[in-house]
């Protein structure tokens, strides 16, 4: 599972399959992430996911998803979202993302049929359920483009550009392509999230209070632990120290430097403190989740 790295809009950095190439494809399983549960995160490429077995939560923008097996969701660009297991359990699944630039290079098919979906604010996702009509379609693109990629023949990418352009246009025929508009107050109460979200992973390395943390969102702390609670169902000190916890596990597994020096550089002012977070999230402890990604004779 690759650790979630931040631009300067604080939007993910997608480490894709091949330079260039802005898609990403992989299969995974919800147990794999701490607590099972992935970190809140937004970026500019659509993303799909694809449920083999079991059935997991999706959060997008404050709105849970329950997906069950066999169950895709489209979730459009710029939206707040993780996935996660309310009931501990497991789910094995697919994530296709796909970044606009991929489609056709023509004007005005872009700005007819796609840029209205990308900018659509009211289109945050779409979900498909085997008792749709058209569901079977939908489901067979999509594990089209799941076996191409384990088959990696040369210029697989082709095909799959080509699929994701059919793919669209059973977008543009879903019942729920307008969908009911979204209040002033929830775009203002989400813009709020991503402001506070972004302060965090900007200063996550600083000592940060909940006071801080609210005023990067012009609220009070009240507020703001109703917001974070509303969108992300984890406070904000909870939130700053998973993200905290996530960045360590990178420099874990990619420097040299001492468990304590690393603590301290994602704004662990106690070691012990540092240490139980760790166990309590990744099951182990630093030093152990050290040595699993360590080869031997590094």
């Amino acid at each position: 599972m690759k650790e979630l790295e931040i631009m300067k809009d604080d939007s993910e950095i997608v480490h894709y399959d091949r330079s260039g190439v802005p898609l990403y494809i992989r299969n995974a399983r919800l147990s794999s992430y701490p607590n099972m549960r992935a970190l809140c995160h937004w970026h500019e490429d659509l993303e799909f996911i694809r449920v083999f077995s079991g059935k997991m939560n999706y959060y997008v923008n404050g709105k849970s998803i329950l997906l069950n097996e066999n169950d895709c969701l489209m979730v459009n660009v710029r939206q707040m979202h993780y996935g996660y297991a309310s009931d501990k359990t497991d789910c094995d699944f697919a994530c296709i993302l796909f970044h606009p630039n991929l489609f056709t290079g023509n004007k005005s098919l872009y700005q007819d049929y796609i840029l209205p979906i990308l900018n659509n604010q009211n289109l945050e996702y779409l979900h498909y359920t085997p008792d749709e009509t058209g569901f079977p379609d939908v489901l067979q693109l999509l594990d089209r483009i799941i076996s191409l990629k384990e088959q990696s023949v040369p210029g697989y990418e082709m095909e799959v550009i080509g699929i994701m352009h059919a793919f669209w246009n059973r977008i543009l025929q879903h019942p729920e392509i307008i969908p009911p508009a979204s209040s002033d107050k929830d775009r203002s109460d989400l813009a709020i999230q991503k402001n506070m979200v972004s302060y965090i992973y900007q200063h996550f390395s600083e000592k940060i209070s909940l006071t801080d943390i609210a005023a990067a969102g012009n609220i009070c702390r009240n507020k703001c632990c109703v917001i974070f609670r509303h969108y992300l169902q984890q406070s904000p000190i909870e939130f700053l120290n998973s993200y905290r916890l996530k960045v360590s596990c990178g420099l874990l597994k990619e420097t040299a430097d001492s468990i304590t020096r690393i603590a301290l550089s994602c704004g662990f002012n106690h070691l012990s403190y540092y240490s139980k977070l760790f166990l309590q999230n990744y099951g182990c402890t630093p030093s152990e989740y050290r040595c699993l990604y360590t080869a031997p004779g590094d």
